[in-house]
């Protein structure tokens, strides 16, 4: 792959692609510190939510009329899947995608509303992707990979194309990495552009199989991944992306889950963005990234396809890392007017409360007492150490829940 592919992209999609915008973040500066200067480059803007559609749209316009007859298939677990449906009923030829059981649910609907056949297969990617690949040799349509294809990372380069037209003198780009299709076609042409930019990948721990192989200079397999961030969340890197990487990237970060969670957390509070768990990997890494200062950095946001209640479930877990929801439990006689002592206290200590719930059945004495489980909204650390202290000053036991 070369600079002129990803040209030759970016001319085959511009007319159905978003030119997404690139956004200073004052926030996201000041956090990573030494005189940096962050920008966001939003492709959770994209048409599809996600960048995965530049990739899928380059590769289908780019089939030959009978293969375009034949149809395509392909396995995802969600973006790929939905860029793959858009660009095909866009070609008006037919998609069959192959999703894992455990997909979610707004990833499958959306690909349907798209315009793709999806059947659900397996509990991970791996076993969509073989179902796949036997359904492409038993039907002759073509198998569109998620990233291991030079026309598809020449469709995602298209990415570090738009960035360096609109920020052209930056001096980092931040890249959260699956299988490595997306930094492979970014990192192609930015170095063809200009050989001084930094381009850093970043996996999160539970899925870093080519941070491993970046390592140790050879292509590494995971047994199994655990990450919240799914949509990086790969086992095996491919092997033309590994080449790639090997040869054009120049650091590899790993992110903890609990960081991830805090970055979405601010991305949405302070920008207004929603954003998916892997689209956010590139914020979470920013404090890592070694001997940066005074320099402009770009961040992607991949994607953000992400299914409202579990974006609720991580906002609360968000909210209780922070610091601003306590939850505790705290043993009560079972008597009248202890709930109302209760009250009164956090009233006096200015702590709302979102969630109240008598259990008989968790107290010790199951006869005579009763758990109350509680939770407030605090503000900060040093707000639920005085709700702790004041509670024990007032005779109470206090049980944190989580």
């Amino acid at each position: 792959m070369n600079i002129e592919q990803i040209q030759d992209a970016y001319e085959t999609i511009k007319d159905v692609v978003v030119k997404t915008p690139i956004l200073y973040s004052p926030v996201f500066s000041e956090m990573c510190g030494n005189g940096n200067k962050v920008y966001l480059k939003c492709e959770n803007l994209q048409t599809t939510g996600a960048y995965k559609l530049r990739g899928a749209l380059n590769k289908i316009r780019k089939l030959t009329a009978e293969q375009k007859g034949r149809g395509v298939v392909c396995a995802s677990a969600g973006n790929h899947a939905q860029g793959v449906a858009y660009a095909a009923t866009l070609e008006k030829i037919n998609a069959t995608i192959v999703m894992p059981e455990t997909t979610p649910y707004l990833k499958v609907q959306a690909t349907m509303d798209f315009g793709g056949k999806v059947i659900l297969h397996g509990k991970f990617f791996d076993d969509a992707y073989k179902k796949a690949c036997e359904l492409s040799q038993q039907e002759g349509a073509t198998f569109i990979h998620p990233f291991d294809d030079e026309e598809i990372m020449a469709g995602q380069g298209t990415v570090g194309l738009e960035i360096l037209d609109q920020l052209p003198d930056c001096d980092i780009i931040v890249v959260p990495i699956g299988g490595g299709g997306l930094i492979s076609g970014i990192s192609v042409y930015a170095k063809a552009i200009n050989p001084n930019i930094k381009i850093v990948g970043v996996q999160a721990y539970g899925a870093s199989a080519m941070v491993k192989s970046f390592q140790e200079h050879r292509l590494i397999a995971l047994d199994s991944i655990a990450t919240i961030a799914e949509g990086i969340a790969v086992k095996s890197p491919g092997k033309l992306t590994f080449e790639v990487i090997s040869n054009y990237v120049d650091e590899m970060v790993r992110v903890k889950d609990n960081v991830i969670v805090d970055k979405l957390l601010v991305l949405l509070e302070k920008h207004k963005l929603v954003a998916e768990t892997s689209g956010v990997a590139s914020l979470a890494a920013l404090k890592d990234i070694k001997n940066i200062q005074d320099k402009k950095i770009v961040c992607l946001i991949s994607g953000g396809n992400i299914d409202m209640l579990n974006l609720s479930a991580l906002i609360n877990s968000g909210f209780v890392s922070r610091g601003r929801i306590f939850c505790f439990g705290v043993e009560l006689a079972n008597i009248p007017g202890q709930l109302l002592n209760v009250s009164t206290l956090l009233t006096k200590l200015g702590a709302n409360v979102i969630r109240l719930e008598h259990n008989q059945a968790k107290a010790r004495n199951k006869y005579q007492n009763v758990q109350l489980e509680i939770t407030v909204e605090t503000n900060g650390f040093a707000h639920i150490q005085r709700i702790k202290e004041a509670f024990e000053e007032a005779g109470y036991f206090i049980n944190p829940q989580y």
